[in-house]
């Protein structure tokens, strides 16, 4: 790997733990989205171990990279499909899970973790489609309710962004086991430069449509109170 591209993807790795970091911790203040926020640490942490691992040049018998491998299959998995999804529809389907749902979400994730990371290997094809349904399945599902709840509500800013970063995700998700970008070398350096910019964009995004979102619900449930302060339930999506 050149020079200048670890020093482009240690920059796009820094923007990622940036944007995990500080989204995560606005959306678990308070428990405001526990899944969202938690896949944003995830995330963040996960681009911290990605520093280390590049410090210690790349080690494959250590423990950082097997921790590398848990995190991407996490978030390949359930983390940015599952996990984006259920927290989503907060504010799409003014849904909030149980805490059992959560779990059952997050330790379907650590399941799939620990089974690529205790045996790290090559992805084989039945996994790589998984990964690809799974993100596609998430891709569809902002693309259906994120995007479009955006623009109705006036908010065609964020609703561009949210399907700008929902449209390149899925870019990802689809060249990650099956293309080879061009001029890459052995270290798939060009890949991880474009994937770690594209991830930190997505959490940039989601977040900022999920609070936009938040204050669109909360402005409507207002306008929609009953004279007497209570407020109807009931889905606004």
């Amino acid at each position: 790997m050149s020079a200048t591209r670890m020093i482009v993807m240690l920059l796009a790795d820094l923007a990622m733990v940036i944007a995990g970091f500080y989204y995560g911790y606005k959306l678990l203040r308070g428990f405001r989205n526990f899944l969202l926020g938690l896949e944003w640490v995830i995330m963040a942490v996960s681009g911290v171990n990605v520093l280390y691992l590049g410090a210690i040049s790349l080690d494959p018998e250590s423990f950082s990279y097997s921790l590398m491998v848990f995190f991407d299959a996490f978030s390949r998995s359930f983390g940015m499909t599952v996990i984006i999804v259920v927290g989503m529809m907060a504010v799409t389907h003014c849904y909030r899970p149980s805490w059992w749902v959560e779990a059952l979400a997050i330790l379907a994730g650590i399941a799939v973790g620990l089974n690529r990371a205790l045996d790290p290997r090559p992805v084989e094809l039945s996994w790589a489609i998984f990964y690809l349904v799974m993100n596609l399945v998430a891709a569809l599902f902002m693309f259906a309710f994120m995007v479009p709840k955006l623009w109705r509500a006036g908010d065609r800013g964020n609703a561009t962004w949210v399907a700008i970063g929902t449209g390149l995700g899925a870019f990802v998700a689809i060249i990650y086991d099956f293309v080879t970008l061009p001029g890459e070398d052995a270290d798939h350096s060009l890949f991880y430069i474009i994937s770690l910019w594209i991830w930190a964009l997505m959490i940039v995004t989601f977040s900022r449509g999920y609070l936009a979102l938040e204050r669109f619900n909360a402005a409507a449930d207002e306008r929609t109170s009953a004279p007497d302060g209570v407020r109807p339930r009931g889905s606004i999506a």
